[in-house]
């Protein structure tokens, strides 16, 4: 139903519609999830690893002759259910922790990121220069959501300041419960700052004689805005309460090459 009215369709699911992921998720199953996980077991000739969440994929593998072949294997699988993969968000990638060394070596620059799940994955080093996975937010969905702040502070400029202080304690605990996650400090620093300034420009703009000021805007900041805290563990360690057995390391290859369509 679009706009009160039915409209019958043969192909694919509504867009928006709440049955729409758990179709999908069924459909992939069978048509994706059982036939990677065979791939994996009978053709990869080195360690390979597969996430899906939805219709987005991002597939790791320690050789690129892996990579090369179960690209080509999935196009055609999927074209056997319907199915294509989108020219532009499917790319095949050099990534992990030798992916950099080995750039330079050919004097190639940076190894290239990939978006999944909202975060931009990038090939990075700890203080300690080990290799890093950093994860952070995606800058086109981090404005695209301080754009809706922005446009609703504006709308409710006139509200008290306890019922702004209230919806934005909200908005920004919501944002960091799924945001908050190592190695993504500067964009919630950057998230919150933005966040402040928008409510500044909005308490402002209630009269000619608001003379609100940064120092009070930091005393509402601390009052209703939650301060930057990491809430999420990382992955290693919440890998390891699932898997108490699981050494960091052990016997198990580096990946480095990626396949498949992230969004």
């Amino acid at each position: 139903m679009e706009d009160g009215k039915v409209k019958a369709s043969e192909a694919g699911t509504p867009q928006g519609a709440v049955i729409s992921p758990l179709l999908a998720n069924i459909y992939l199953h069978y048509a994706f999830d059982l036939w990677a996980e065979r791939w994996r077991r009978r053709e990869a000739s080195g360690d390979m690893i597969i996430v899906r969440y939805a219709d987005d994929i991002v597939v790791g593998f320690q050789h690129k002759a892996d990579a090369e072949r179960f690209w080509s294997d999935m196009a055609q699988r999927l074209a056997t259910f319907a199915l294509k993969l989108h020219p532009d968000k499917t790319r095949l990638i050099e990534f992990g922790r030798f992916a950099a060394d080995e750039r330079k070596r050919r004097g190639l620059g940076k190894p290239e990121t990939f978006n999944f799940l909202g975060f931009t994955h990038i090939c990075a080093c700890s203080r300690v220069g080990r290799f890093q996975l950093r994860r952070r937010s995606r800058r086109d969905r981090l404005r695209s959501k301080l754009r809706e702040i922005r446009d609703a502070l504006w709308q409710h400029r006139h509200a008290s300041l306890n019922e702004q202080g209230s919806w934005l304690r909200h908005v920004v605990a919501g944002y960091f419960a799924y945001h908050a996650v190592p190695t993504n400090g500067t964009a919630l620093g950057e998230f919150r700052r933005v966040v402040a300034w928008h409510w500044l420009r909005a308490l402002r703009r209630r009269g000619q004689r608001d003379k609100t000021t940064w120092a009070s805007i930091n005393r509402l900041l601390q009052r209703w805005v939650p301060p930057i805290r990491i809430l999420h563990p990382w992955p290693s360690v919440r890998f390891a309460v699932k898997h108490p057995r699981w050494e960091p390391y052990a016997g198990v290859p580096p990946v480095r090459f990626c396949a498949g369509g992230a969004q």
